[in-house]
């Protein structure tokens, strides 16, 4: 369980490695958590891969420009790039079929972090199709961004595993999950909670994911 900042957007994601995703976690995140389920990795993956940022894409059609160039409250440049479903997928939505498309996707990540980058694009674009149901975002560093997507990715590096993350916000009827709320739970159900601030003070001390 992540916390971002007070002064960001105030959630708290609950997130998964990517290679341990299972239909079940599939299912915890929609009904513990059930904030929108993303799959986070590095802008290096999106450009080995050739992924654009969306809000880019759309910037390029002039009846979306509008659209694109607005901001939220906090004023950082959206994450998502495209989302995509493993072709082998029977809707995408399904609980089996995200997993498979997550621990997929995982499983490419590996292959560009051990240098097989061809290896790994012809992979990604013959097994996957765009739109799906599993939104693949991308870090834009620590240092120009700091939401979840970004916190996720380097709380990864800092493990020494594949910048491969599922995760989604935790939300309550009317609002999201408190602070004070996401503690007590942590503690019942024995779920590390970690914050924002103390993944980027190891993440500049280490160098990763900025």
């Amino acid at each position: 369980m992540i916390y971002d900042a007070s002064d960001r957007e105030g959630e708290v994601d609950l997130a998964f490695h990517a290679s341990l995703i299972t239909p079940g976690k599939i299912a915890l995140l929609r009904s513990m958590a059930g904030g929108l389920i993303c799959f986070s990795t590095t802008d290096h993956v999106r450009r080995v891969l050739g992924l654009p940022f969306m809000n880019e894409l759309l910037e390029k059609y002039p009846g979306l420009r509008a659209l694109a160039s607005k901001r939220l409250g906090y004023g950082d440049p959206p994450a998502f790039t495209i989302w995509v479903n493993h072709i082998s997928s029977v809707t995408g939505i399904r609980d089996p079929d995200r997993a498979l498309t997550a621990k997929r996707l995982e499983e490419i990540v590996g292959m560009i972090y051990s240098g097989r980058e061809e290896e790994a694009r012809k992979a990604f674009h013959e097994e996957f199709m765009a739109p799906g149901h599993l939104p693949i975002l991308a870090s834009r560093g620590l240092r120009r961004r700091k939401g979840h997507t970004e916190l996720t990715v380097a709380l990864a590096m800092l493990a020494g595993l594949t910048p491969a993350i599922v995760f989604a916000e935790m939300l309550v009827e009317g609002g999201v999950l408190s602070l004070d709320k996401a503690r007590l739970l942590s503690r019942e159900k024995g779920i590390p909670l970690t914050t924002g601030r103390e993944i980027m003070e190891e993440a500049f001390r280490m160098g990763v994911g900025l």
